[in-house]
């Protein structure tokens, strides 16, 4: 009976957790980062594992240090956490190397979010929508989105639910799915979307030529950013001066 409370206890806590990562931004400051926001996460797991009040205060004090990371990983990395610290109360984990684990871990999955979500993802949904808009078809766009929303509700119960039954071993799992590779191949995807729109915008009627000069300059502009050699706020500069005076030309 006891087992059984005590594992109700942890499962009403660890869903305050899952709903409390959803804020993990909203304290953002220019010290801790996400500090603030994670510690609010962590609060009624840590509550929920620890009787010892003692025990429950140095927990503590270990999440308002520096954390920041990619948001749509706060749920996982919650639940990680929750699952090292029992390892943590139970003797299994020692508490030493938690800095360095929590410090790898976030950086790590921070770079794949940005890379992933916010450099590939997020600008598939956005280049998607402008196309659908574009050409008229609002309703879809509407549904896109609102799918891509529900996605993505899913995927973070799915990994705030893995982290919690399988702790760090479900960061081998997380290695293959290789999403740095699934995240680049969505960039080709997104360059022929941003083909798309310009084909969209293009002044009719289309001249053969002067799609392909477009094409070409487009394509050289992308490699300067891409190399280096010249920044994109230029090139988004030189790429409106170019519209505006093509616009006033043609």
């Amino acid at each position: 009976m006891e087992k059984a409370a005590e594992k109700r206890k942890l499962g009403l806590a660890f869903v305050r957790c899952f709903l409390r990562s959803y804020f993990v931004g909203a304290g953002f400051n220019t010290r801790g980062l996400q500090n603030i926001g994670f510690s609010f996460a962590m609060q009624p797991g840590l509550e929920a594992i620890y009787d010892d009040y003692a025990e429950l205060v140095k927990a503590r004090k270990r999440y308002v240090k520096h954390y920041n990371s990619h948001p749509f990983w706060a749920p996982l990395l919650v639940a990680i956490f929750l699952s090292v610290e029992m390892q943590i109360r139970d003797g299994r984990f020692p508490v030493q190397l938690l800095d360095k684990l929590k410090n790898t871990t976030s950086y790590t999955l921070s770079a794949i979010g940005d890379s992933v979500f916010s450099g590939s993802g997020l600008i598939f949904w956005a280049l998607a929508t402008v196309n659908m808009l574009l050409a008229g078809h609002h309703t879809q766009a509407m549904i896109l989105g609102v799918v891509l929303f529900g996605v993505l509700q899913i995927f973070k119960g799915f990994i705030f639910w893995a982290g919690i039954n399988r702790g760090l071993g479900f960061l081998d799992e997380l290695k293959k799915w290789d999403l740095i590779n699934w995240g680049e191949r969505l960039k080709y995807a997104n360059a022929f979307l941003v083909l798309l729109i310009w084909f969209q915008l293009w002044p009719r009627p289309l001249h053969g030529n002067e799609w392909y000069a477009g094409t070409a300059a487009l394509g050289f502009f992308g490699w300067l950013v891409a190399s280096g050699k010249v920044a994109r706020e230029i090139v988004a500069v030189l790429v409106v001066v170019i519209g505006v005076l093509a616009t006033h030309l043609l």
